[in-house]
Order: C-alpha cells, then structure tokens, then sequence
C-alpha cells in the first residue's frame, strides 16, 4: 500500500507567506494589467465557515489565477487548488511553482497517475483546509456553455459534509484560449460570478447534487448573474457516470 501524501505544507506557516507573496503581491497585479476584472455575488460569501468546495467551470489556465486573487483572503490564505497530476507534477519545477502560487493537490487523469494524491482532497477538507474543484475535468470543451460534472466534487461534499460554493468563470476561454499561456492584448474582461453555498439534502444521491451544481453554474455562466438558477440536464448520455449505481467510494477516489 503506498504511503499517504503529507498535508503538513499546507498547513505551513512559511508555505503560507510565501503565498501571500505570490497570489497577492506578484499575481494580483499581473492579472489585473492584462485583464479587466469584474466580481459578482461576493455577498454570498458573507459569514461563511471553513471548509468548503469551490465548484468553478474551466476552460483556461487563467481560471486558478483568477480564484486565488479575487476570492477574499480569509479564504485564500488557506485555499488548495487540484492539479492535473500528468500535466502539473510532471517536472518537479512544475510542481513547486503550482504549489507556491496555487496550493495545489494533484489530481489523476490517466491510469499512469492512479493514485497520485488518493484521499488528499477528503483528508484537507477535514483539516479545515477549503478545496477548488474544476468538475467538467479539462479544459478542453467542445459541447458549448458547460460540459457535463464528473461526480468528484459532488461525492466529496456529500461525505464530508461540507458545502459548495459555485462559481462561474466568464471570459477566459477569450482572454487566454488553450494553447496561450498569456493573456490576449487590450485587457479583455474576465468575470468571476459567485452563487450562494449549495450544501446536500439529506438522503441525497451524489448524482442529484452533481446535476444540481452543473445547472447552477451553467446557469450562471449563461446569464452573469450570482442569483440564476438552472434546470438539471437529466439525460442518459452521461459518459463521465453511465451507472448512477456507482458507489460512493469509487466517486470519491475521482475527487481525491
């Protein structure tokens, strides 16, 4: 059995400052000279307790630099960020940079990183440590609006009984495509959209809460408005989760 990941780093007082460094003295600044930044919905985080999820859409690197400088710093200053653990943690260069600037923990896509962070996300969020999730799983969208949630996120919230809190990222994809790795001239407006705090029903299927983050957040991303709501997409064209028998530990080892 191979050995648990350490959390102690996030938890470092020294990791932390130089976070603070990072995020809010080098990043902050770069991201607001080269894009035009708007927040919605801030309000929805008022008197929210630690941990929780954050459930953002994804289709540009420069989602995570966006999160971490403009999600308040009572936030921030402990927030971990998951990581593709094939693309982020494949030099180690990659993999400290990301940590210093984004507080990462990997995530696995491909069979050759199976069990890269297992249990990472599970064990931070019971460490108080808040956890962003990018539930469609790449970048790379071609369905339009937002591509369909793998159940990750809604798996974890569910077993640790913590809430959600959906965000819609509008305008990177324009900002900084895939395949940039800066943004476009001119300053083009990037918006992050923050609903309130989506927390499980009691008795709630993983699958019922995952189709409910995806119609807030698609819903969101449509209309730039933090109050929208959504209807879930109930079909049966759903690759990411074709049983909706799967168990919760297989869903939660997609989260960890």
């Amino acid at each position: 059995m191979s050995e648990q990941a350490s959390t102690k780093r996030y938890h470092a007082a020294w990791h932390r400052f130089a976070r603070f460094v990072a995020q809010r003295l080098l990043l902050r600044p770069v991201v607001h000279l080269t894009t035009k930044v708007s927040v919605r919905g801030a309000e929805n985080l008022d008197g929210l307790a630690v941990p929780f999820i954050v459930v953002a859409n994804h289709s540009s690197h420069l989602d995570a630099p966006l999160l971490v400088t403009e999600l308040p710093r009572r936030y921030t200053r402990t927030m971990a960020v998951n990581a593709a653990a094939d693309y982020f943690y494949r030099w180690w260069w990659m993999k400290a940079t990301t940590s210093v600037f984004f507080n990462t923990y990997p995530v696995s896509r491909t069979n050759a990183d199976m069990g890269k962070g297992r249990g990472l996300a599970n064990r931070l969020l019971s460490e108080n440590v808040p956890v962003v999730v990018f539930p469609e799983g790449t970048r790379r969208n071609t369905e339009g609006g937002v591509k369909r949630f793998k159940p990750g996120a809604a798996a974890l919230s569910i077993a640790q009984g913590v809430p959600c809190v959906p965000v819609a990222i509008i305008g990177t994809d324009a900002a900084m495509p895939v395949g940039h790795f800066w943004p476009k001239p001119g300053r083009p407006p990037v918006t992050l959209v923050i609903g309130a705090p989506i927390s499980p029903q009691p008795g709630e299927r993983t699958r019922e809460l995952t189709e409910r983050l995806e119609a807030k957040v698609a819903a969101m991303v449509a209309t730039g408005d933090p109050d929208a709501e959504g209807k879930p997409r109930r079909d049966a064209a759903r690759p990411d989760q074709p049983a909706e028998q799967a168990s919760d530990h297989a869903q939660k080892e997609e989260a960890s």
